[in-house]
Formats: structure tokens, C-alpha cells, sequence
């Protein structure tokens, strides 16, 4: 019910924004018009003296032929030079800057031209079907704008007759160009065009526009331009500029709908133009301004959008006080409603808080008993390694123990002979023996040492640790087992170290672990060969260690991390090394996967995120 009553003031708030917006637009669009008109008007008077100044510096120059004795006697056919008029005329046309002068006889031929020199020459040419020759013999002078049948150059034509004693004897014609007139329009405001008595836009600011028509021509006018070559056998397209609406003094709305490919232009060339013409004095030449309505139409739709706005703000101002009243006596109702809706709320949230505080009990229970868990779990892998330590170093216990003798064995030997030499007084030998004796015991000291940080429980905190010098650490914890495996170690590592965040104790288990696994695949090979190789990428180091040995079975690669899963013969192995490694290697955020090789054998992958650059 409150839409159905509110429907008809928002119709009637609607028609009153529209009403107002199209007033608004309507006014601003007339007194703009009238605005753009005066200005037209403007640029029609500052359009049409430069046209006629430009015309005006050229109108005398074919007259003054004929105060040269040279060009009468050649026109009369008496003692003229054809060459020393021609020379004559080039320098005069240089001088000058226009395009060409010639003169013609009484029957059309041209018997001197300032482009004498040129393969393209006027001269010897029949002009006599040209109108300006017809009328400059009929009045005395003549007027044409038309495109040059030699060279195809568009030009003014001006002529003049010239007389002697014995009456007309010729006609002087010059050529002048307005390209120079028609460069300066293309950097007014408004586009601007010259159309001949024909309706032939001869001159324009816009290229397209030149040697289009303003109204149709038939098949007559276009057969009389063929006779004339006044346009050289140019198309002659319309320039398809269609009326909207006429305005006072002249003036009218016109549109020119885009053809072929968008002109670039300073300024637009399509859409609707005010339209202002003037026929200039002396020639049968219009004059046209197009000024385009685009700033008019912005400024009005400008202002119409402000009335509408106007108007708007004035609806909803209503719509606002009318709005406050009704909710002024809806507040009053749902007031009470809403206490209502408050007390039994209450009650819920009471209800719904009691459930929660249990609920939140049993969770932390349950967290407790998960986090003890995995405290537990945390410390059984932790025995796990430490037991697999020292099983690393039972088995190296042997190897370890004759790398001992020799070295205590040498002691023995060099000990004794320190002291006899000792005694015969010769204290260089003593001294040779002494230095022995101490790189004899730093030697024992390094194997007891690096068992003794293997030995050690880890402290489970992650700092830099280089990794080709871990790699180091359990090579040479295993390096009796690999010399008497009599195994060929290809190892590779970056020029620059590569550093990953872990613990460096637990990470040389696992280096233990894989290239114990690899040596234990390849047991039954005379000269077994181990590859292990460090590759770095953008944020991750990999450690490929890869051995020659038979591979990995389906069965072995579908349960390769999986606790207590072993290949290995019974008592050599629990299963458990694989899974610990795995496990080790995903604390610190890496990964450990295996697969076979495709030139044969088995590679293992660890992977781990580099060390932030200090």
C-alpha cells in the first residue's frame, strides 16, 4: 500500500525533471546557436578579405604584358623572339611566385610560357576551349579556378586581353595557387570552404572536401565539364551535406554524415554544422562557414542536466519531508514491535550461550589431548632419529675403529723413534717426529668429532645451514663405507652455496639416510657410482641423489613413505627411514619424492625453500 501511494508523486517528480531538463536545454541550445551565429558572421568577413587580398596581389600582373614591346610584336606575328619572351615570362613568374605565365593568340595557341624549360610546357598548346581565353577576348578579361590539363595542378586563372594598333592581339593568362591560403584555414576554429558557380568546392580547409559539390550535377553540367576539362575529369562526389532547419540572416542547420575513413582534423568534419554562406565581390564564388553545434550541444545539455538536477533535488526535498512523516508514525509502531523482538532475543542469546560455553569446553578439551599427542608423537621420532644415529654409527663402528688403529699405530712407531733420535742429541728428526704425531692426533680428533655432533640429540631449531657442507659432514661420516663399497661419488654444487633454514644435525640424517639407501641398491655391483647433484632456482635448492643400481618397483614407488615398508632383507631395516626423512624435510617446508631415472636406476629429490638474503 505505501508503494501504491507513493507511484503517483514519483510520476509526476519524473515529468517535472524532464520538463524541466528539456526547457533548460531547448533555451541554452537557441541562445547558443545565436552566439556561434554572430561568430560566424565574424569569421566569414576575416575569411573572405584574405580570400580577396590573396586574389587582389595577382589581378594587375597579366595587364602589364602589355607594356612590353617584345610579347606585342610576337602576338602580332612581326619581329618577335620567341625565346626572349619565354625568358622573359620565367623570370617574371619567379618573381612574382606564382604558378605559371603564358600568352595566347587570338586562335588559342600558347606562343610563350614561363615553363618553356619543362617537358610538360604549355607551349605550342591549344587552349581555346578554356572559358577564361573566351571571355578575356569577348570582355577584356577573364576569371577561373580550374585543375591544369598538362600537369593536373589546381590553379586560379586570370586573363587579360592585349591590344594593339591593330586591335586584340592576344590574351595574357597567369596562374596562381591559393594552397598557401587554404594551408593557413586548416588551423582555424571552424572548418571553411570555397564552392565555384557550379556548386565545386574548389577551396577547403579539409582535404576530402576539395573537388566535392554541394548539390547534385546532371548528366549535361558533367558533359560540359568533360568539354571544358575545367576539373580535369575529376569524380565530383557530393559532399552530402543534408538541411535540418533554417535560421535568420541566412544561416541554417545542416549535418555531414561520415563517408569512407575519418578525416584527422583539428577540429570535427561529421555531425551537425551552422551553415553560414557569402557570395564574394567580383567572383561568382560562395563563401561558407560550418561552425559545429558540438560546444553548443554540451553546453546545453550542460545546463539541462543542471535544471534536471535542480528540479530533482526540489522532488526529493518533498520526497524527504513526506518520507519523515511516515516514518516518524512507523517508528512509533515498530517501537513496540521491536522491544518485543529485543526481550525474546534475550532469551536465545542467553540459551545459545550456555550451549557455546559447554561446546567451547569440550574443544579445548579435545585441543589439549591433540596437542599432547602430537608432543608425544614429536618425541617417538625424535627417539626415532637418535636411534637411527646410532645405528648409522654401529654400522660405521667397524670401519671407524681401523681408521683408528692406523693412526695409533703410527704414534706408537713415531713415539719410540722420538725418543731414540732423542737420545743420540739429533733434535731435527725429534721435531719432524713431534709434527707428525700432532696431525696424527687432530686427525683422530676430526673422525671422533664428527661422530660426536652426529651422535648428539638435535635441538630442533631451524638457523642458515650450507648445504654442499652438510653434504661434506655425511660423506665423510660414511666415507669408509663408501671406499670399501669401492664407490664412485660424482657430487656437484653451485659456486655460490646454497643456504637453507633447517636444523644442520637432522638434515644430515637424511643425507645419511638417502646415500646409505643408494649404496645399499647398488650392494651387488663391482664399481657402483653415486650422483649428487645441488640445482638452484628462484627460491628453492633441489638435491637430486641418484645411484646405478636395479630401480624401484611399482609395488616400492606406491609405498615408499609408508612406515615400516621395506625391501631390504629382514633384520637389515624397520622401514622407518624413508618415512623419517619425509617427515624431517617437511618441518623445515620442503619436500622428498623418488622415482626411477630414465637412464636407469633410482633418484631421489629433496627439495627445500633458500635462506632470505641477509
Amino acid at each position: 500500500m505505501p508503494r501504491l501511494r507513493s507511484l503517483p508523486l514519483l510520476l509526476i517528480c519524473l515529468l517535472l525533471v524532464a520538463l524541466s531538463g528539456f526547457s533548460a536545454y531547448r533555451i541554452a541550445q537557441r541562445l547558443g546557436i545565436a552566439d556561434l551565429q554572430a561568430t560566424g558572421l565574424h569569421r566569414l568577413d576575416l575569411y573572405a578579405t584574405s580570400l580577396e587580398r590573396e586574389i587582389s596581389k595577382y589581378a594587375f600582373l597579366p595587364g602589364t604584358l602589355s607594356l612590353e614591346p617584345e610579347v606585342l610584336d610576337l602576338l602580332a606575328g612581326s619581329a618577335g623572339d620567341n625565346a626572349r619572351v619565354n625568358n622573359y615570362l620565367e623570370k617574371l613568374n619567379e618573381r612574382a611566385g606564382t604558378l605559371a605565365i603564358y600568352v595566347i593568340d587570338t586562335r588559342g595557341k600558347v606562343l610563350a610560357t614561363s615553363n618553356w624549360r619543362r617537358p610538360d610546357s604549355f607551349l605550342g598548346e591549344d587552349l581555346s576551349f578554356r572559358p577564361y581565353f573566351r571571355e578575356a577576348l569577348e570582355s577584356g578579361n577573364g576569371r577561373f579556378f580550374g585543375i591544369g590539363t598538362t600537369r593536373g595542378e589546381p590553379g586560379y586563372y586570370l586573363a587579360s586581353s592585349l591590344t594593339g594598333d591593330s586591335g586584340t592581339l592576344g590574351v595574357a593568362v597567369i596562374k596562381v595557387s591559393l594552397e598557401q591560403l587554404e594551408k593557413s584555414w586548416t588551423t582555424v576554429e571552424a572548418p571553411v570552404l570555397v564552392a565555384d558557380e557550379n556548386g565545386v568546392v574548389i577551396l577547403s580547409a579539409v582535404a576530402n572536401w576539395k573537388f566535392t559539390t554541394l548539390r547534385p550535377l546532371d548528366d549535361s553540367t558533367r558533359a560540359a565539364f568533360d568539354h571544358t576539362q575545367q576539373y580535369n575529369r575529376r569524380a565530383l562526389q557530393p559532399l552530402g551535406i543534408q538541411k535540418i532547419e533554417d535560421y535568420d540572416h541566412g544561416a541554417r542547420l545542416v549535418r555531414i554524415a561520415a563517408s569512407g575513413p575519418e578525416t584527422v582534423s583539428v577540429y570535427p568534419v561529421t555531425g551537425r554544422f551552422l551553415e553560414q554562406s557569402r557570395t564574394l565581390p567580383g567572383t561568382p564564388w560562395t563563401l561558407t562557414v560550418l561552425s559545429h553545434l558540438e560546444q553548443v550541444d554540451d553546453l546545453a545539455q550542460s545546463r539541462a542536466a543542471l535544471a534536471a538536477i535542480a528540479a530533482a533535488c526540489l522532488c526529493l526535498f518533498g520526497i524527504i519531508l513526506n518520507e519523515r512523516r511516515r516514518h516518524l508514525r512507523d517508528r512509533l509502531a515498530a517501537r513496540e514491535a521491536l522491544q518485543k523482538a529485543h526481550d525474546e532475543l534475550e532469551r536465545k542469546v542467553e540459551e545459545r550461550t550456555a550451549d557455546l560455553s559447554a561446546a567451547n569446553q569440550q574443544l579445548q578439551d579435545e585441543v589439549g589431548e591433540r596437542i599432547r599427542a602430537e608432543r608425544t608423537l614429536r618425541a617417538a621420532q625424535d627417539e626415532l632419529v637418535q636411534a637411527g644415529k646410532l645405528a648409522v654409527i654401529g654400522q660405521l663402528s667397524t670401519g671407524i675403529a681401523h681408521e683408528l688403529n692406523q693412526p695409533l699405530a703410527a704414534l706408537r712407531t713415531l713415539s719410540a723413534n722420538a725418543e731414540r733420535f732423542l737420545e743420540r742429541g739429533d733434535t731435527e728428526t725429534t721435531r719432524t717426529n713431534l709434527g707428525r704425531i700432532a696431525d696424527l692426533v687432530d686427525r683422530m680428533g676430526r673422525i671422533t668429532g664428527q661422530l660426536r655432533n652426529f651422535a648428539r640429540k638435535s635441538s630442533g631449531q631451524s638457523a642458515p645451514v650450507a648445504l654442499c657442507h652438510a653434504l661434506d659432514n655425511a660423506l665423510a661420516l660414511l666415507d669408509t663405507r663408501i671406499r670399501r663399497a669401492g664407490a664412485e661419488i660424482e657430487r656437484s654444487c653451485p659456486v655460490e652455496e646454497p643456504v637453507a633454514m633447517c636444523d644442520a644435525n637432522r638434515l644430515e640424517q637424511v643425507l645419511i639416510n638417502l646415500i646409505g639407501n643408494a649404496l645399499d641398491a647398488m650392494a651387488d655391483q663391482t664399481r657402483p657410482q653415486l650422483e649428487l647433484r645441488w640445482e638452484c632456482t628462484d627460491s628453492l635448492v633441489r638435491l637430486s641423489v641418484r645411484d646405478h643400481g636395479p630401480g624401484l618397483s611399482d609395488e616400492a614407488q606406491a609405498r615408499l613413505f609408508e612406515p615400516f615398508f621395506t625391501t631390504k632383507p629382514a633384520g637389515d631395516g624397520l622401514g622407518l627411514g624413508l618415512a623419517i626423512s619425509a617427515g624431517i624435510i617437511g618441518d623445515f617446508g620442503g619436500s622428498l619424492y623418488g622415482a626411477n631415472h630414465p637412464d636407469g636406476g633410482a633418484v631421489f629429490t629433496l627439495e627445500l625453500p633458500l635462506a632470505p638474503t641477509p
